[in-house]
């Protein structure tokens, strides 16, 4: 008899162990982890200046036709990916003249856009995304044209 009380209570000790890490693990699946796996970073949102400023008009020129891309956010622990493509604004849907995407770390990063046609209104876009969380982006775009 003593041993059948034994076995009854060794059977409810680790049912009760089971059922407790049961009801733990679910409520730690539902809370997010704090690291590792594929959660991505807690960090500040990108805030980037362009020169030319995001949204402006450049009138026509001879060149040369630079842009300065400076993040002044927090710096992602993992740098960025900047992206550049500059196109015809002219509605035909045309390839960019110019494209390039670089990983960086630094704060200031400079480009000289070549290939820009005359006579012809361009579209810049600049895409600037974390490589510590990729949801972490910023984008702009300006217009310039050649004479």
């Amino acid at each position: 008899m003593i041993n059948e009380c034994k076995n009854i209570g060794m059977r409810q000790a680790t049912l009760l162990f089971l059922l407790l890490a049961s009801v733990w693990t679910w409520s730690a699946c539902g809370k997010g982890s704090s690291g590792g796996g594929g959660s991505q970073p807690n960090e500040p949102t990108l805030v980037v200046d362009t020169d030319p400023t995001n949204g402006a008009v450049q009138a026509p020129s001879i060149g040369p036709f630079n842009l300065k891309v400076t993040i002044t956010s927090a710096m992602p622990q993992n740098g960025v990916k900047i992206e550049i493509n500059a196109k015809k604004d002219d509605g035909t849907g045309s390839n960019p003249f110019y494209s390039t995407t670089i990983n960086t770390s630094a704060g200031v990063n400079n480009f000289n856009l070549t290939g820009t046609p005359s006579n012809v209104q361009c579209l810049v876009e600049v895409k600037v995304t974390s490589l510590s969380k990729s949801s972490n982006t910023w984008s702009g775009s300006y217009r310039y044209s050649r004479k």
